[in-house]
């Protein structure tokens, strides 16, 4: 009775004949430590990565990891926060409707909102499907969020493929999201309740609300924001906003135009964003190249820029913006500053102009990764630490994958990732 590793039940599939199937499977894993060969393999990979874990099938409850008061600060800050709305837009009000409960997870397991139908949630409260519970495979065996963020991919679980025996009367459909600018996995969408859950629909249905996620995040980038406190709040349209992140061409957004700079243009007005005294003509020849090229050259440069700034208006004797310019380089470093350390990391979507040799540009660009990088090596927070790890700019680091490391539980969805990523680094670096 072989089965396709991507549906728990394909089209035309009699659920109950299936269940039946599949908690004999259960019992005779549990009991005798077999394994049916009509189980899917992922299932029966993520059973046997559970039980080398060391969890009591017929025991194991999730462990509630996060408390209330911590719980509401990690959300606030959490890069997901801004798209609830969406997600509760497009699942939570149908989920409630239809019975069901919408859960959305960090980038290490731990469930951070749990939503939908209130009868459903109380009943989900027995097996610790609550806010602050870890649902990674080692705390609480086979289950969507959990498996989704350990193979990386959309998955479903069917009734008894749960492993632990509390949870084998629900279904579940998850799939993990990436954040739009780096890659990062930053949590997990799941939908859970009976049957009906485990269908192709309702896996199709999780999959497109975490593209309109992933899209809202993308379009949330786009608006200019600054920040008061601990909270950050949009700003005037006519605030211009220069990023630099990541882009080998910086873009300045200036109300609702949008222009790319070449790379040149890009150094010269970040530089000058940067400074509040502005340069000399000299002083930017420097900074754009050990060898000082020529003022004139610099002059030059200069003049062409003004033609693309629109109504940005570019001062001399010192070269200097009239205008405040803001960065994206500004708001990581103010995260920083305020400890918001996993909104530092949303924000950080690469080095600083990556294509640049300017030395004035290579110097803020170590300035801005060291201080985060430092950060998070400092830090206890697996969530901050896997979502920069997970990026072209920190996937081959190993001080962070060690790090890492150090402090995911070993029960973890991504424990085993881990620690063959660190294994790979240690070969290739010696």
């Amino acid at each position: 009775m072989g089965r396709s590793n991507d549906l728990a039940m394909p089209p035309g599939a009699d659920p109950a004949a299936l269940s039946r199937h599949l908690a004999a499977a259960h019992d005779a894993f549990v009991s005798d430590g077999l394994t049916d060969p009509g189980l899917r393999r992922l299932v029966a990979e993520s059973w046997r990565r559970s039980i080398d874990g060391g969890l009591d099938p017929e025991a194991a409850l999730a462990a509630i990891r996060i408390d209330d008061d911590a719980l509401e600060e990690i959300r606030s800050a959490h890069p997901l926060a801004t798209a609830m709305p969406v997600i509760r837009r497009l699942l939570v009000e149908s989920a409630t409707d239809a019975g069901l409960l919408v859960a959305v997870s960090d980038a290490a397991g731990q469930l951070l909102w749990v939503e939908g139908s209130p009868w459903l949630r109380d009943r989900a409260e027995g097996m610790h499907f609550v806010p602050g519970a870890d649902w990674s495979e080692g705390s609480a065996g086979t289950n969507a969020p959990g498996t989704a963020l350990a193979l990386d991919r959309p998955v479903q679980i069917f009734g008894p493929e749960h492993l632990a025996r509390q949870v084998t009367p629900w279904s579940c459909s998850a799939a993990p999201i990436h954040d739009p600018d780096t890659g990062a996995i930053l949590g997990v969408l799941d939908v859970t309740g009976g049957d009906e859950v485990a269908t192709p629909q309702s896996l199709t249905l999780v999959r497109a609300t975490v593209a309109a996620v992933e899209a809202e995040l993308r379009i949330d980038r786009l608006t200019p924001r600054r920040t008061s406190g601990s909270t950050a709040v949009e700003v005037d349209w006519s605030m211009p906003t220069l990023d630099v992140l990541g882009r080998h061409g910086a873009e300045l957004r200036h109300g609702t135009t949008t222009t790319r700079l070449s790379l040149r243009h890009s150094e010269l007005l970040l530089l000058l964003a940067q400074s509040a005294d502005g340069y000399s003509a000299a002083e930017l020849a420097v900074a754009l190249n050990d060898d000082e090229q020529a003022e004139v050259t610099v002059r030059a440069e200069l003049s062409r820029l003004r033609g693309v700034l629109g109504p940005l208006e570019l001062g001399s004797r010192p070269y200097r913006l009239t205008t405040r310019v803001d960065t994206d380089v500004v708001q990581v470093r103010e995260h920083l500053r305020a400890g918001r350390l996993r909104q530092a990391v949303a924000s950080y979507r690469g080095p600083v102009l990556p294509a640049s040799g300017a030395p004035a540009v290579e110097q803020l660009r170590d300035e801005v990764h060291m201080g985060l990088r430092s950060a998070l090596l400092a830090c206890d927070d697996a969530d901050a630490l896997l979502s920069f790890a997970d990026t072209a700019h920190g996937r081959d680091d190993y001080e962070i994958w060690d790090r890492v490391l150090q402090i995911l539980p070993l029960g973890s969805p991504r424990h085993a990732q881990v620690t063959a990523h660190v294994a790979r680094l240690d070969a290739e670096l010696g």
